[in-house]
């Protein structure tokens, strides 16, 4: 069912792209706060159970096999120690754990009917499971939707023409139709990208128009931020402004007011005080934990530091029903 959404043109999402930032930030912060709990944070915890090896050639990316990198490929990881990692992670604060394997996509095979028992396995200890496996067929789909999958990743990366620039083994159109695929199966989809990896700003506003236009608007849009890898194409390049980031992340809440906007991969790049403008600016989802595939993330501790610190509160699993948007729940 398509969602009632905003008809957004390319000029809607520059232009507030482009408002002065302490105007950006008030409107973003005044949305968030009439579509979520004041001070409510999404704490998501990241699983690689299946590390390295992958065959594409994303110019970011350690787990590529066509790299040099710090990554050595690993078997998959076995049920019982990925529910284990959950459990600790629920015990943690987490309420959505994500599992996320080298893939280019899913095959039919034992390690499939492994990530299906993972899924159930770690829904019933009662936290949201999102899943990032690459590219899926209807069946595959129907499949994670019957064991309880509640999301799933798959990331446009930036917009169609520099795409291009950093991807050569999977087209921006096999990526949308992936997502349609999640889509019809009733399974909720986080979609965004990745800023700093030499796009324009005209590319991030793409990004966010495509995302914006589609007939299911994600339920959660991950912003992460470019961690250069040595031994990968973009092991050399500069880091992007913080203004750069907050504005992306601001323009995201105004554009997709009741999804989840998360700040996530290279988190760990940005003070204390940027993460609490980040959250003022849209931002109500983290990743938790000391790892995210293979970049480090916030020491977990000073993470609950910090959380104490501003006050933030941790949004419960499951506040809506999988497939739907995020949509206000303090009214």
């Amino acid at each position: 069912m398509r969602e009632e959404t905003v008809s957004w043109s390319l000029e809607d999402i520059r232009e507030i792209y482009h408002t002065p930032v302490f105007e950006l930030i008030h409107k973003a912060n005044a949305i968030l706060r009439s579509n979520f709990l004041h001070s409510e944070l999404q704490t998501c915890y990241l699983i690689s159970i299946k590390t390295g090896g992958c065959v594409e050639d994303c110019a970011y990316c350690a787990q590529s096999s066509r790299y040099h990198t710090h990554v050595t490929p690993e078997p998959m990881m076995k049920i019982v120690d990925v529910v284990e990692r959950a459990k600790r992670a629920v015990e943690l604060g987490a309420t959505r754990v994500c599992l996320g394997a080298a893939w280019r996509n899913a095959k039919d095979d034992r390690y499939f009917d492994r990530v299906l028992a993972m899924v159930k396995s770690i829904t019933d200890l009662g936290a949201e499971v999102c899943c990032a496996l690459g590219m899926l067929s209807e069946e595959q789909a129907k499949k994670l939707y019957d064991a309880g999958l509640y999301a799933y990743n798959h990331n446009l990366d930036s917009s169609p023409e520099f795409y291009e620039t950093i991807i050569t083994t999977r087209s921006y159109e096999d990526r949308l139709n992936t997502l349609d695929v999640v889509n019809k199966s009733g399974i909720s989809t986080c979609c965004g990208g990745i800023v700093g990896m030499g796009e324009s700003e005209e590319d991030r506003i793409k990004l966010l128009h495509v995302l914006a236009t589609r007939d299911h608007i994600p339920e959660s849009v991950p912003v992460n931020l470019l961690w250069p890898i040595d031994g990968t194409p973009l092991q050399d390049q500069p880091p992007i402004s913080f203004w750069e980031v907050l504005r992306t992340i601001a323009t995201a809440r105004v554009v997709f007011p009741r999804s989840m906007v998360r700040l996530a991969a290279g988190r760990a790049f940005l003070t204390v005080e940027q993460q609490t403008l980040c959250f003022l600016a849209g931002a109500n989802s983290i990743f938790y934990g000391d790892k995210l595939l293979t970049v480090e993330n916030n020491d977990i501790d000073e993470d609950a530091e910090m959380i104490k610190l501003l006050g933030l509160i941790p949004r419960p699993s499951f506040g809506i029903e999988r497939g739907n948007p995020c949509y206000a729940n303090n009214s």
